[in-house]
C-alpha cells in the first residue's frame, strides 16, 4: 500500500490580511504543512497566519522570483504546492490534489486559474484558463521567468507533467482602481526588465503593442463576452502594455 506523499504549501505575503485567511482555510486537510514567507507586513497578516499554526518566516522582498525560490528553502518536504495569498483551492481541485498525493506520477501538475474581478468570474479576456504549474517536486526545477511574470521551470521542461481537474480561484481585484494600480506596478517592473536587457523600442512601438494587446484580448480572446468588466480588463491590459514599452 502506497503512503500519501506529504506536501508543503508555500505562500509569500505582504499586507494580505484581506485574503490570507481564505487561502489558508482552503489548504486545511490538503497540505501537511503551510510555510509563509512574509515581507514584513504592517497589517494583521502575521497574526492570522500564526492562528492557523503555519510556519512563519520573514525576509525583505527582493523580487517575485527571488522570494519564491527562497520560500521553498523553508519547506520541510520537497513536494511543493505554491499559492499566492489571494488564491483558493476549489473543492474539485482539492480532491484532485488529494488523489495525486496517493498516486504521484509526474514531475509537476498544472491547474487552471479562474480570476474574480469586482465580484465577477472572468472566463475570457486572456484570463482563463490561465494554466499554472503550482504543484511540483522542487528537486526538479526552480522559479524563473522574467519579473513580475514568474513561473516554475522544470529542468526537463514539460516532458512529464499532468493537468489537474478543478480551478485555482483567484480573488484578484476588488475595484477598478486596484486593477489600474497593479497594472502600473507590473508595467514598471517589466519596463525595467526590458531596459536591463538593452531593448530600446522605436517611437511608435508602444502604440502598436497596446493596440495589438487590446485586439487580441477583446476580440480573439472573446473579452466582449465578459461584458463591461471584459472591456475594462482589456483596456487596462493595453494600457499596461503601452506603459511597459513607453518607459523602457
Amino acid at each position: 500500500m502506497n503512503h500519501p506523499i506529504p506536501i508543503s504549501a508555500v505562500i509569500i505575503t505582504f499586507n494580505e490580511e484581506r485574503n490570507i485567511e481564505r487561502c489558508l482555510r482552503s489548504l486545511q486537510g490538503v497540505a501537511d504543512e503551510i510555510v509563509v514567507l512574509d515581507s514584513f507586513s504592517a497589517d494583521r497578516t502575521e497574526e492570522i497566519c500564526r492562528a492557523f499554526g503555519v510556519r512563519f518566516f520573514q525576509h525583505a522582498f527582493d523580487g517575485h522570483i527571488e522570494q519564491k525560490n527562497r520560500a521553498i528553502t523553508f519547506a520541510t518536504y520537497p513536494h511543493i504546492l505554491s499559492l499566492d495569498a489571494d488564491e483558493v483551492l476549489s473543492e474539485t481541485l482539492r480532491e484532485s490534489i488529494l488523489a495525486v498525493k496517493n498516486n504521484w506520477t509526474a514531475d509537476g501538475y498544472y491547474m487552471n486559474r479562474l480570476t474574480n474581478y469586482c465580484g465577477q468570474w472572468i472566463h475570457h479576456c486572456g484570463w482563463y484558463p490561465d494554466r499554472k504549474l503550482r504543484l511540483w517536486d522542487s528537486r526538479k526545477g526552480k522559479w524563473g521567468g522574467v519579473n513580475p511574470h514568474d513561473k516554475f521551470e522544470l529542468t526537463n521542461g514539460d516532458k512529464n507533467t499532468l493537468r489537474l481537474n478543478g480551478d485555482l480561484l483567484h480573488y484578484s481585484y476588488y475595484s477598478e482602481e486596484e486593477l489600474r494600480r497593479q497594472t502600473r506596478y507590473f508595467a514598471e517592473i517589466a519596463s525595467r526588465q526590458l531596459h536591463s536587457m538593452g531593448k530600446k523600442p522605436f517611437a511608435l512601438r508602444p502604440y502598436f503593442k497596446a493596440a495589438a494587446k487590446f485586439t487580441r484580448n477583446y476580440f480573439f480572446k472573446l473579452g466582449f463576452l465578459d461584458g463591461k468588466a471584459g472591456l475594462t480588463i482589456c483596456k487596462m491590459a493595453a494600457y499596461g502594455t503601452f506603459l511597459k514599452y513607453k518607459k523602457s
